[in-house]
């Protein structure tokens, strides 16, 4: 065994006593690289802190008590439920001793982010891996205290024993300064697991349901100012100076800050602030006045740069003439994040450093952007994030936190400052618009000869801080704009799909699931409409498309279960009712979707979705159920409402409401989640879901009306 010195294996004292902090430096020896490429399709991205320097995971205490930092932010998706039971069975303590709490950046952070439905996937080994080294590096220490043969130790809920002795690991790592550290032990066998694989009840649950203020909203710093920061409301719109005359003079106003590309101010209220704000009369320069249709006709297929993203066999060629050509067209609008929880921070610039209380998915982007902003190293920043009141890719994108350290800088004491809801409307990072043309030619016996799938979007990942420029060129088209936009269908002999880049006058960027919704929503809608060609069943139909690998093969599992639960076949349905099928492959993780739906005073009315998904292994499926349930509603109400407008140069709505989104009343009165398990390992949940719900209802209500749905949102009539 090596010795691990005390500068090596971070150790402190806690609660009056010693425990112990779990850092990584020595647990993972070789860093783990990653490529672009396997994040744009496939999208398994598994964890890529820094392992080269310490990162602080685990912290036990004298009480016995377990605390995990994660790397990972909770935005309301249960990661610190899963990351919790991942962690209590390999360190065999009981669910009840462990407590998830967010990592500051300066014991560690994920450099890819919190996102790509990677959270749970990307730690399963690592994190497995570092619990079941502490535990027994703990063991080692008490087989030593206890006097007795470490093969002789038997551990049960965070208990040591040997024979009639026993100590807790907060008594085994008390006094401890070296330690003895042996190579990673063999993992348990998936059965012997007490945890994983069971419906456990949330852990972040009782602060939420008690109304603990541990949002970003909520974060507060003592002797704490508040700030607002003036923000354009048209597109476009370049800062070029500002008359803050009138806003210097306002009650309880501390100090107008006026900066090259921003002008803010920091008072004793938020009230005070905002008052001020509208008070500044800002100068912007804009080279033109955009309208919906100015946007429209850019996100037009045939417009720009193609860029082939998949290619198999001469779907070219074959496609090339009219004779038996089948086309159609799709579109989907410009969406907002419309998240309940605002952007904004609390900052504390001092001399030689700087703390900042955010809710965000990027804590090391945000602490490089706020550090180079300051001049400061980025050791010398210190990131808190804070749980999200919604994401959905809106916290990828951080400049906030600069403003909020801007102004506390100006006034040397901590600072608060948020969007308001107005302006978070109309600042967003918005999910692009997107026009789609689909082609193809059937056989005389009913199958898929040719299949070809053009996709306009503006960008979603380039142009983020995520992706780098680097790769922008190096992938020619853009990652998130077509993610879900390749043929999943393998058992066609040919087929492509062209991305086409297009740029937009406004920030667009992630979206939960980026383009695999509108993408979805037009390659399986087409794959309806030629299902009805062939005079075929819509499943059958795609079965018979389907290729025989593993990807296939899981495809064809989830598309089967679905069928039998639903007994597509001989189903009964009330009157005026129907079902539409639809299917996708996203982050190696296959879903299928049945939606019944009916009309109802003029509108769609969707009565019942049944939802099978192959996870790979359930870590826990009562949190698997609830992200299907979550996914299908978000796609249900970007597909049926959602959408904003550009009117003489502003983006609009502004506030809930003018912004339709699905209500209680629209939700379906049931939500049917079927999860399979096909591999050892656990794969992407949280965005999945989300990609076959609009084409599923599309295709009910085709079925129901004679009228494909062919933009979003739906409009009967």
């Amino acid at each position: 065994m090596a010795k691990v010195s005390r500068r090596k294996f971070i150790i402190r004292s806690i609660l009056g006593g010693t425990g112990l902090l779990v850092g990584t430096a020595y647990l993972f020896k070789k860093p783990i690289r990653r490529t672009l490429a396997g994040v744009a399709n496939t999208a398994e991205t598994p964890y890529s802190g820094n392992t080269s320097d310490p990162e602080v995971w685990f912290e036990i205490s004298v009480d016995n008590m377990v605390t995990l930092y994660s790397p990972k932010v909770e935005m309301g998706q249960g990661t610190f439920t899963g990351l919790a039971q991942m962690a209590a069975d390999e360190l065999e303590i009981n669910i009840n001793q462990i407590r998830v709490e967010h990592a500051p950046s300066s014991l560690q952070f994920d450099s890819f982010a919190t996102g790509g439905s990677t959270s749970i996937s990307s730690l399963w080994m690592p994190l497995r891996e570092l619990a079941a080294t502490t535990r027994e590096i703990i063991k080692t220490e008490a087989a030593k205290k206890m006097g007795v043969d470490l093969a002789s130790l038997k551990v049960t809920d965070g208990v040591i024993s040997s024979g009639n002795k026993t100590m807790t690991f907060g008594e085994a790592v008390a006094g401890i300064t070296e330690w003895e550290l042996s190579d990673t032990p063999a993992l348990k066998d998936l059965k012997a697991y007490k945890y994983i694989g069971k419906p456990v009840s949330r852990v972040d649950l009782k602060d939420k349901v008690l109304g603990k203020p541990i949002f970003g909203m909520d974060a507060a710093m003592p002797d704490m100012l508040f700030g607002a920061v003036v923000r354009p409301s048209a597109i476009g719109a370049k800062y070029l100076d500002a008359d803050t005359t009138e806003a210097e003079k306002m009650p309880g106003v501390v100090k107008v800050v006026k900066e090259e590309d921003f002008v803010g101010v920091v008072a004793t209220s938020r009230m005070a602030a905002e008052n001020a704000k509208e008070a500044i009369k800002a100068n912007w320069e804009t080279d033109k006045v955009w309208q919906t249709k100015d946007i429209e006709a850019l996100v037009k297929v045939g417009k720009g740069e193609p860029f082939e993203i998949q290619k198999e066999g001469k779907a070219e060629k074959v496609l090339k003439s009219d004779d038996g050509l089948i086309t159609a067209e799709y579109t989907s609008p410009l969406g907002a994040h419309a998240q309940i929880e605002p952007n904004g921070a609390v900052a504390f610039v001092e001399k030689d450093k700087a703390t900042v209380m955010i809710s965000t998915q990027v804590v090391g982007i945000t602490r490089k952007e706020v550090a180079k902003r300051l001049g400061l190293k980025e050791e010398q920043v210190e990131i808190k994030p804070t749980y999200l009141g919604g994401g959905f890719g809106r916290r990828l994108h951080t400049p906030n936190a600069i403003q909020a350290a801007v102004l506390s800088k100006a006034v040397g004491k901590p600072v608060k400052c948020f969007f308001n809801r107005k302006e978070e409307f109309q600042n967003d990072t918005f999910r692009p618009p997107t026009h789609h043309v689909l082609k193809a030619k059937l056989t005389q016996d009913g199958k898929i000869e040719a299949l070809e799938h053009n996709v306009s979007s503006g960008d979603v990942a380039f142009g983020s801080a995520i992706v780098p420029h680097i790769a922008n060129a190096a992938l020619g088209a853009d990652l998130g704009a077509w993610r879900g936009g390749m043929i999943q269908y393998s058992g066609i002999p040919n087929y492509r799909a062209i991305s086409w880049r297009v740029k937009l006058p406004f920030a667009t960027s992630w979206w939960r699931s980026l383009g695999l919704l509108a993408n979805t929503f037009s390659i399986e809608s087409f794959m309806d409409e030629l299902a009805v060609k062939a005079g075929k069943d819509p499943i059958q139909f795609r079965l018979d498309q389907i290729g025989d690998d593993t990807a296939g093969k899981r495809l064809k599992a989830v598309i089967e279960t679905a069928r039998d639960r639903v007994n597509w076949n001989n189903m009964t349905l009330s009157e005026g009712r129907s079902v539409g099928f639809a299917c996708c492959t996203d982050a190696n993780t296959p879903v299928a979707q049945i939606a019944e739906v009916s009309i109802l005073d003029g509108e769609i009315k969707v009565h019942k979705v049944t939802c099978v998904i192959d996870v790979g292994l359930a870590v826990n499926p009562d949190q698997i159920r609830a992200q299907c349930e979550g996914a299908i509603i978000m796609g249900m109400s970007a597909s049926m409402f959602e959408k904003m407008e550009v009117t003489d140069g502003q983006l609009n709505p502004t506030i809930y409401g003018p912004y339709q989104m699905a209500m209680m009343r629209h939700a379906p009165k049931e939500i049917d989640v079927v999860i399979l398990e096909n591999t050892n390992a656990p794969g992407a949940v949280g965005e999945p879901p989300l990609g076959p719900i609009a084409a599923a209802i599309a295709n009910a209500t085709f079925r129901l009306t004679g009228k494909r749905m062919r933009d979003m949102p739906f409009v009967l009539g």
